[in-house]
């Protein structure tokens, strides 16, 4: 059962990150209404042409081997620094969406955590 739950779960994770991505790009879900702080990091992110399209490619990317048990591994640790600057900014800009950011990168931590047998000769450096 909690072999299932965490499957679910890491699709889930991988297709919410897909479809951050590709909107990044298409534009296809309409912007929530934000604060003026928000607005100026926003013009902030859009004055640097590449921020965007780089993590959307990462959020898709990522999302995609998170959902493939096979490089969910993988996944994990390509997300994992999108996933840092979500939590962060919600934490400091928009503390109203700081739950499913939360929950979001619990979930990316213990798919870290799950496969950590797997990075073990990373860090030997074997």
């Amino acid at each position: 059962m909690k072999n299932k739950i965490f499957t679910a779960l890491c699709i889930l994770f991988g297709l919410m990150m897909i479809n951050s991505g590709l909107n990044k790009f298409l534009n296809y879900m309409p912007m929530p209404k934000m604060s003026e702080e928000m607005m100026q990091v926003m013009a902030g992110f859009m004055a640097i042409k590449w921020i965007f399209p780089l993590v959307a490619i990462i959020e898709i990317i990522g999302g995609a081997l998170i959902a493939i048990p096979m490089t969910r591994a993988l996944g994990a640790l390509v997300i994992l620094p999108v996933m840092v600057g979500i939590f962060v900014h919600h934490l400091v800009h928009n503390l109203a969406g700081i739950g499913v950011a939360l929950i979001l990168f619990a979930i990316n931590i213990w798919v870290i955590v799950v496969n950590w047998y797997k990075y073990q000769p990373i860090i030997k450096g074997e």
